[in-house]
């Protein structure tokens, strides 16, 4: 057995938030994981993250200390959610800033490291079923930016629509939540990994290259093209070319059985490179 089916006082380094998807229950759900002091995966979901009150609304490398039970709707062996639902997500016990702080995440993320893509695979067609995994490749070879659909399936539309979820205003006034934006665009990471003969194409599905996107458009005054310019810059020139980049891995329930390749990068961990940069890394 991967893990216990109940998790008592868990103590959970976040590192994953993918982008919010439409839900027919909620507004929109978001898929959690991150990892225990021990180095093993947890994805906590359903989370319906908008939905929580504001002092819950955890980022990043935020410290989450809660009850789960394994979801048995998911074979996948990592999948929790909270034992309480919604009402047993507590405010964060604390977070793991960047500043002078990247040796601390180290200490989760590295307890297991592959540097094989197919060894992964592997293990996700495999009885252990393996869902969620850090990648270090061996060369990122392109940064790809692909025009999708502007905006959800219709069905999605009609179902936030029946929903009729509010939002409170600074009046304490409900007023109608806005649906979350679709992003436009699909980013995606070509790279080679151990025993690669050829570059594989991961998607990146994570909610912080969707927050820099609207943040750089805002910054280029409309223009998607710079902002785009300004996602590439930001996830290559940097990422790829100043820090030490490793890649968070997951599958998706639908295709995890069926896919050659199931996985899609849900995070990056970008520690800085030793050296004068390591002074003027950014950090999301």
């Amino acid at each position: 057995m991967y893990l216990p089916d109940e998790l008592i006082n868990c103590r959970v380094l976040i590192t994953v938030k993918t982008y919010p998807l439409p839900s027919r229950k909620y507004d929109d759900l978001v898929c959690t994981a991150g990892l225990l002091e021990d180095g093993k995966w947890i994805r906590i979901y359903p989370v319906p993250f908008r939905s929580l009150p504001y002092d819950t609304q955890y980022e990043k490398y935020s410290l989450l200390e809660l009850d789960l039970i394994r979801n048995t709707s998911d074979f996948r062996p990592e999948s929790y959610k909270p034992l309480l639902g919604m009402d047993g997500i507590k405010p964060p016990k604390g977070k793991i800033s960047p500043e002078n702080n990247w040796a601390r995440r180290k200490m989760y993320v590295f307890k297991e490291v592959f540097d094989s893509m197919s060894e992964i695979i592997k293990l996700a067609k495999s009885s252990e079923k393996k869902s969620l995994a850090t990648l270090k490749p061996t060369e990122i070879t392109n940064f790809v930016i692909e025009p999708v659909e502007r905006q959800w399936k219709q069905e999605w539309r009609d179902q936030l629509l029946q929903l009729n979820l509010f939002d409170t205003d600074d009046k304490g006034q409900g007023k109608p939540r806005e649906v979350v934006r679709k992003l436009p665009y699909k980013y995606s990471y070509e790279f080679l990994s151990k025993g690669d003969k050829k570059p594989r194409k991961l998607m990146i599905e994570d909610w912080e290259i969707g927050a820099l996107y609207w943040n750089c458009l805002r910054q280029a005054e409309g223009d998607e093209e710079k902002a785009n310019q300004l996602v590439r810059q930001k996830y290559f020139d940097v990422f790829v070319n100043k820090r030490d980049l490793y890649l968070f891995l997951g599958t998706t329930k639908q295709y995890h059985l069926v896919a050659p390749n199931p996985f899609v990068i849900i995070g990056t961990f970008h520690p800085p490179k030793s050296g004068p940069y390591e002074q003027l890394a950014m950090s999301i």
